[in-house]
């Protein structure tokens, strides 16, 4: 009789009511940044005042990723999952006044903060998901594990493409303010799957030092170094360059806008979850060691210079940016899913936790130099701006894993 290990039908539906609210705040966490995004530049905002409304989003979801962890912890899953769609409800609401009619000194102020609690939101919603899954699988069900994680990440990549498109959509067919009431709304509905979900779970007692939340080990401060470079690296055109230039430039509109930046995450999403699987097949860095996260930042590398290239000598910039943008995104979904093995690679099996929220930190950090820096380089010196300076950034993302030892072969590594 076999005595592999099982999940009861009872973590089964708690994994199952986390992931669909994961599920419904993730389109609308992407149909939300499209929506400002297209909304205010068609108001006259520059490329900077633009991702000036996306700073607190950054900033918050830094704070919210550090203590996360411990939030969870203390007041259990239910109640930090469905705060953040709360959040996310009030966040969609504060904005549906903003229009045309408001000055800017007011506006921008107004949409900040409510890009903050979206960012809590985001946050929180996400430590909870991913928490929930190692709640429901067993301890010694490491496969299991790794399957669900797989399933989880990559539907949520796939999904925040589908929030991308639906922005686009929902903007051209109900205006702003309908827009955001139809989420908001969205989302009311998801809140009431609560009612379903115990009270405790997930709610543990363990008391953490606060020094004990900045990671003490070299591979972990390193790699999570060339992580906040890595992703300042993509978000430095993607953000505010990339749309924008779609739009006012290649006059594309806003449908097509969303649905490109749409198929682009769904297709990295797919990447990402079959990285592994593709690594080994044609033994290619598997398992990964430091010379493999060297070799695809390093090929990274000279995408975003390519392109830029190709712009400067006069190419064609509508077939240039797309195959560019596939090229890059096939690159930097292998890097992610690397990324995302070394840092358990590099961990003991008691700083799991507190390794892997002081990384997820750092990527949070990335993502808002990226998103400011998008909208200033963008202003000034265009998208061929945004691409150099994507290219300088992976290039320090690499410079840092030169430091990179290989992994020890620790448990978690193993169980990869």
């Amino acid at each position: 009789m076999s005595t592999a290990p099982t999940v009861n039908v009872s973590g089964l539906r708690n994994y199952a009511l986390v992931t669909a609210a994961y599920w419904g705040f993730t389109i609308t966490d992407g149909a939300l940044r499209m929506l400002v995004l297209l909304y205010f530049h068609t108001l006259g905002y520059t490329p900077l005042e633009v991702a000036a409304l996306f700073l607190f989003y950054e900033i918050f979801g830094i704070v919210t990723n550090f203590f996360g962890g411990w939030l969870g912890a203390r007041f259990g899953i239910k109640l930090t999952l469905y705060g953040g769609i709360a959040l996310q409800v009030l966040a969609l609401l504060m904005m549906t006044p903003v229009n045309e009619g408001w000055a800017i000194a007011l506006a921008v102020p107004t949409v900040m903060v409510a890009q903050a609690l979206s960012g809590i939101a985001k946050d929180l919603t996400k430590m909870s998901a991913k928490s929930a899954v190692r709640l429901v699988i067993p301890q010694n069900a490491q496969s299991a594990l790794f399957k669900w994680v797989a399933i989880l990440t990559g539907s949520k990549n796939a999904l925040k493409g589908v929030g991308f498109f639906l922005g686009g959509l929902l903007l051209t067919a109900f205006g702003y303010v309908q827009a955001l009431v139809i989420m908001a709304a969205a989302l009311l509905v998801v809140l009431l799957s609560s009612l379903w979900l115990p009270s405790g779970l997930g709610k543990v007692k363990i008391k953490v030092k606060f020094s004990q939340l900045f990671s003490k080990s070299p591979e972990i401060n390193i790699l999570s170094a060339a992580r906040f470079f890595l992703f300042g690296a993509r978000d430095v055109w993607f953000v505010v360059g990339l749309p924008v230039f779609l739009y006012s430039v290649l006059n594309w509109t806003f449908q097509q806008v969303g649905g490109f930046l749409a198929i682009w995450v769904i297709g990295y999403g797919i990447i990402q979850s079959m990285a592994p699987t593709l690594l080994k097949r044609f033994g290619a860095g598997y398992p990964p060691q430091a010379g493999t996260i060297r070799f695809w930042t390093g090929l990274l590398t000279a995408i975003p210079a390519g392109i830029a290239i190709a712009l400067q000598v006069g190419l064609a910039p509508g077939p240039t940016i797309v195959i560019g943008l596939l090229g890059f995104g096939l690159v930097f979904a292998f890097n992610s899913a690397v990324h995302s093995y070394l840092v358990l690679a590099y961990t003991a099996d008691d700083q799991v936790s507190l390794n892997v929220g002081f990384y997820y930190m750092a990527n949070s950090g990335g993502r808002l130099a990226g998103t400011v820096l998008s909208g200033l380089i963008f202003q000034l010196y265009g998208l061929v701006g945004c691409l150099w300076t994507s290219a300088l950034l992976v290039l320090l993302a690499e410079l840092m894993t030169l430091r990179l030892p290989n992994p020890q072969g620790t448990q978690e590594a193993r169980s990869l």
